[in-house]
């Protein structure tokens, strides 16, 4: 990891407004983009890209409001001088020395990876690494999104507040996919459309890093800890030939695929998750393919059954669905920016309320 020859000297406490910056501007960042510019208790500071050809244009072009006088920028360096109060850290694929160059300089970080729902669950290493650059820039990370986030973790605290008794939790995500017109991602990188076959194992095991954590921090949440988390897939196909927008599904491939992840405490899982994504609803075998959203059970002496669905057309939903993950992101940074230095996880913040004025 190259040196961070910033300054050492922890940042003083954030107050409004606060300078943000973007990392990257994907789908998901360029929203976040807009949103930073849009509110009243930010101030955008600059813009990270990882697309040449994207260094240098104006942040209002890369996320299409007017021009802000903010130019993009490929070069870390000039990310940290800017001495930021928060970045908005939205790549790809996340890595670890960057975010230690940031946290080290003095600037919070919310994000949009991952791993860093639930410390427990990091590598010892990574955990360590990330956490010393917080002590040396009393700096803050957190992880959030919509899934897992918003409905791995807010959610199911607010719902088990009610319990006394808490027998189980199942959280269901259904997509779906047959307005989507993108043949790459359907067919080429989720093997919809194909013969069918067990769920590719390393997607398996990439729910379960992506979900495990969330359980988890819900179960020590809720003083249960988990003694292990489980995953498995499975497929079902297209019982007739179908029409979606990416293409056709022939009869007998890939139409349907479901991940479960589950925590295991005492031998039976008190908390899952269940992502269905499907580009069709004639399947075999049948399966309840609910409308695009999220279904929540709880089961204790309170019990609770709770749908959240997205009341927007399927041709729509691509262009609506990043604000999910993104404003949670651009909601939390006050809160991040007040935080205690350290790797924190949303048992360690307030409630996080959005400023609207």
């Amino acid at each position: 990891m190259t040196a961070d020859t910033s300054a050492t000297d922890p940042a003083p406490a954030a107050v409004p407004p606060y300078r943000v910056v973007q990392w990257a501007t994907g789908t998901i960042g360029a929203y976040a983009l807009r949103k930073i510019i849009e509110h009243p208790d930010m101030t955008l500071a600059g813009v990270y890209v990882h697309s040449p050809a994207k260094a240098g244009k104006d942040a209002g072009d890369l996320c299409g409001v007017a021009a802000t006088g903010v130019l993009a920028t490929g070069d870390i360096d000039e990310i940290l001088a800017l001495r930021a109060d928060c970045v908005l850290y939205m790549p790809l694929a996340g890595d670890v020395g960057e975010l230690c160059r940031l946290l080290g300089s003095g600037a919070n970080v919310v994000t949009t990876a991952g791993v860093f729902h639930h410390p427990g669950s990091l590598d010892p290493a990574v955990r360590a690494q990330v956490g010393a650059a917080c002590e040396r820039g009393g700096s803050t990370i957190h992880s959030t999104g919509s899934s897992p986030g918003f409905i791995t973790e807010a959610v199911p605290l607010v719902l088990t507040s009610i319990q006394r008794r808490f027998d189980g939790l199942m959280i269901e995500e259904f997509a779906d996919l047959s307005a989507r017109d993108s043949p790459e991602m359907l067919f080429g990188l989720m093997g919809f459309g194909q013969p069918a076959a067990d769920m590719d194992e390393r997607r398996v095991a990439h729910g379960q890093m992506s979900f495990g954590p969330s359980l988890r921090l819900v179960a020590d949440a809720l003083s249960m800890p988990l003694d292990s988390v489980t995953a498995s897939g499975e497929v079902a196909t297209a019982r007739h030939p179908v029409r979606i927008a990416a293409g056709e599904l022939a009869a007998g491939t890939v139409a349907a695929q479901r991940l479960t992840v589950s925590g295991i405490r005492d031998g039976r899982p008190v908390l899952s998750f269940r992502a269905m994504w499907y580009c069709s609803t004639d399947l075999d075998p049948a399966w309840d393919a609910r409308a695009t959203g999220w279904h929540i059970a709880v089961d204790g002496d309170a019990p609770l059954d709770v749908d959240i669905r997205f009341p927007v057309p399927l041709e729509r939903m691509a262009s609506v669905f990043p604000a999910y993950t993104a404003n949670r992101a651009v909601n939390a940074v006050p809160f991040v920016c007040a935080a205690a230095p350290g790797i924190r996880a949303i048992t360690d913040l307030p409630q996080i309320v959005t400023t609207l004025g």
